[in-house]
Order: structure tokens, then C-alpha cells, then sequence
């Protein structure tokens, strides 16, 4: 889902007369940080008409009984509950305290009869995980913060989530990415009310870009090693964080399987349970990602990366980064280096390596992510590379081959839309 689609399906329901667009519900509750509550206080709830901001009326509203305490130990007293959203066209849920936590049933209620009678519905960050719970991103696209992208499509898995967008608009129902991503998405919600002049006399009173982009992050977003927090208090927390210490070290699974003192099958179910991810694409994942942050931090050579990353050959390394991230070793690092000018002047871009036969790395996709040969016997190299591909089409949706919109002669990082953790 594009970031900027703003089409309303069909089934999107009419608003209710009572309602209007112009009137924002902000939903607040206690524990939620204070950085993504104050998003669309600030947006929506203060008067810039003089700027050329058409004014909003805003209700803050109670989620649950007060005190309602944030970050730094911090009161809120809402001047409104819950009955007040019955009046809003657009309510927002900035975030929520805890993504393994139940929201209170009062404020599910509410949310679903507001949509309903037609209220827009946005969900900022993990305020995603109120709208899922309320069923209303059942069958839809939706995003939230990354770090916790693999526990909503996990428990929510007629969701279809993607980690990639700062925010995604299906019509009646909004949901962004984390932090930032909240001010993007609630510029395009100005942006869809008022037209572009006033979402940009808004951003310029706000000081922030008018229109970002994913591929506008600056460079390449790093798969990240985290996982799901509620793997904190497992057993495998500890199986985890041994193996992130010795991604250099050349291992497998079955490694990882005997120091949690469990069978193979065992564990890949125990690990596929806690993260919504086989251990093997995990571990592949892992390896790829210490290869990223070497290719931009160090001048060792890319066999060199290749050993530091514990895949038994430069092949290997070659195959699953290109899998994963669209482009080669090289070419990635030189397009890097060319976005991230060194004393004033970019660094000559390297020549892109020459694409190794198919069969070449299909051979290698076991074998040189550091799987022993009796680990091969038992997946064989097929799972193998079938492990390497996103355990679930709704939390990865289809890559593009190639990006759209790129200035020609421009220095393009490859990759920018790359397959998500887990």
C-alpha cells in the first residue's frame, strides 16, 4: 500500500451526521509516551489559521479512569472521556503503553462504533495494536513502529502488515510507523482535508519536511537484530544473545538447539513461537545484517566481511545479501560511500561486482551461511533457501525489481525496500 493512497474503498461507511471531519479525538491512555501523544496535540490542536492552517477543533479524551501518567512520571487530566468521541469525524490513537498488554474493552467500544458511523480512524506507532485488537485492521494494510512489526502480524495474522511504510492510508482507517512517522502521517491527513498549501505552511511552522518517503531515511534502514519483548523473559533470550555475540563464528541451528538444551524440532518451534520467524532465516538475517554494518564502517575486503560474518565463502555472503537487500556486497557499499560524502567529497564508487551463477549460490545458500554438512543433510539446501524467503506474505509483501522515481545519474542505495526481520 503506497504511503499516499488516499482512496476510500467502497466499503468505507458514511459519517455519521454528528460527526464531523474538522473535530480530532486524541485517545490517551496512562503509560503512553508522551513524544507520540503530543503529535497530534500539536497538529490538530492548536490555532494557526494566521499561517494558513485551516483550524481543527480537538478533543483529548480519557481512555480509561484517570490519573493518566506518561513519560517521566508525568499526570495528564484529559478534559474529556470517552463519551466525547461520539461527536469526532477523526479519532487518533497516539500509542499504547505496552503491545502485550489488553486495552480496556470501554475504549474497543468506542473506537468501533465510531468507525461504524464513519469516523477515520489512526493509529500512531504501536497505537496500531489498539485498532487490531478493536478489529478494525482485520483484512488491511497497516504499519506500525518496526521494532514491532513481527508481534502484530503475529497475533494479528489477518492484518497485512509492512514494516516499510511510514505510514499507510486505507481510506476510513490510518496507521504510521514509529515516532516521527506520526508527524508524516498526520501532515497527509491535513494534506487530504486542505490541500497541499496548507499541509505545507503547517510543516513549515513545525519545521519538518512537507512529504517524506521511506527511501528518504537517508540511507539504506538497517534489518535490525531485535526481537519481540516479550522474548526477554524466555529461556531462548539467552540462546539469542550468545548467538548476536558470535555471529563471527561459523554455526548453525543446531548449534543454537543444544545450548538451549532442546531437540532441533524443539526449538524451531519453541523460537517460530516466540518471533513469528524460523531460526534459520533469523541466524541468515543476523549474518547479513553484520555483513551491512561492516560494508559501511570498515575497508576490509568483501571475502574479508564474508569471514567476520561466519558465511563460509564470499558466495554465500553474495547470495543471501543480494537476496535480502537487492544488490551486491559492492555495489551496496559503493553507493553508500556515495550518499555519505567524506571531507567535503564523495568517495570514488566501486565497480559493481559481477553477478555470480544462479546455480553457484543456490549451492551456497546453506552451506556458506555456516551450516555444518549434517545440517544440510537434514534441511536440505532447498528449505534452506525456502527458509531465507519471510515465513508470511502479509508481513512481507512482494518487493519491487526495481525502484520508481529515481533521478537519472544519481547515486541510488540499493535496497531500499528490503525484506523485514523476521
Amino acid at each position: 500500500m503506497s504511503q499516499d493512497s488516499a482512496a476510500v474503498p467502497d466499503a468505507a461507511r458514511k459519517l455519521a451526521a454528528r460527526r464531523r471531519r474538522e473535530i480530532v479525538a486524541v485517545l490517551l491512555f496512562s503509560g503512553g509516551p508522551i513524544f507520540e501523544s503530543s503529535i497530534p496535540l500539536s497538529v490538530f490542536g492548536i490555532d494557526r489559521q494566521d499561517a494558513g492552517v485551516p483550524r481543527y477543533r480537538l478533543l483529548v479524551c480519557a481512555g480509561e479512569d484517570a490519573p493518566l501518567r506518561t513519560t517521566g512520571g508525568l499526570e495528564l487530566s484529559a478534559p474529556y472521556g470517552l463519551e466525547a468521541i461520539s461527536r469526532a469525524g477523526t479519532v487518533v490513537v497516539p500509542a499504547w503503553r505496552s503491545i502485550t498488554q489488553a486495552p480496556p474493552p470501554a475504549a474497543l467500544d468506542a473506537l468501533r462504533r465510531a468507525h461504524e458511523e464513519g469516523a477515520r480512524i489512526v493509529g500512531l506507532c504501536t497505537g496500531a495494536f489498539v485498532l487490531a485488537a478493536a478489529g478494525l485492521l482485520d483484512g488491511r494494510p497497516a504499519t506500525t513502529h518496526w521494532m514491532y512489526a513481527p508481534t502484530l502480524a503475529k497475533r494479528y495474522p489477518s492484518v497485512h502488515v509492512d514494516p516499510r511504510e511510514l505510514f499507510v492510508d486505507d481510506g476510513d482507517v490510518l496507521t504510521s510507523a514509529g515516532t516521527a512517522a506520526g508527524i508524516d502521517l498526520c501532515l497527509h491527513i491535513v494534506r487530504t482535508d486542505h490541500g497541499a498549501d496548507a499541509a505545507n505552511a503547517l510543516a513549515r511552522r513545525l519545521v519538518v519536511p512537507p512529504r517524506r518517503t521511506a527511501s528518504d531515511l537517508g540511507h539504506q534502514r538497517y534489518l535490525d537484530r531485535s526481537l519481540p519483548e516479550e522474548i526477554g523473559a524466555d529461556p531462548l533470550a539467552e540462546v539469542v544473545a550468545w548467538a548476536l555475540e558470535h555471529l563471527h563464528e561459523q554455526f548453525d541451528v543446531e548449534t543454537l538447539a543444544a545450548r538451549a538444551y532442546m531437540s532441533r524440532r524443539t526449538f524451531d518451534r519453541r523460537f517460530r513461537s516466540l518471533t513469528g520467524s524460523a531460526p534459520l532465516q533469523w541466524l541468515i538475517t543476523q549474518r547479513v545484517l553484520q555483513a551491512q554494518r561492516l560494508l559501511e564502517t570498515s575497508d576490509y575486503s568483501v571475502d574479508e566481511v564474508a569471514g567476520r560474518c561466519g558465511f563460509r565463502s564470499p558466495v554465500a555472503l553474495r547470495g543471501h545479501f543480494r537476496r535480502q537487500l537487492g544488490a551486491s556486497p559492492a555495489a551496496y557499499r559503493a553507493a553508500y560511500r556515495a550518499r555519505r560524502p567524506q571531507n567535503g567529497a564523495p568517495e570514488p564508487a566501486l565497480k559493481p561486482e559481477r553477478a555470480e551463477r544462479p546455480e553457484r549460490e543456490r549451492a551456497a545458500l546453506g552451506a556458506g551461511a555456516g551450516f555444518s554438512a549434517s545440517a544440510l543433510a537434514g534441511h536440505g539446501l532447498a528449505e534452506a533457501a525456502e527458509a531465507a524467503k519471510p515465513t508470511s506474505d502479509a508481513y512481507a509483501p512482494r518487493m519491487p525489481e526495481t525502484a520508481v522515481g529515481r533521478a537519472a545519474g544519481r547515486p541510488v542505495l540499493p535496497g531500499q525496500r528490503e525484506r523485514p526481520v523476521g
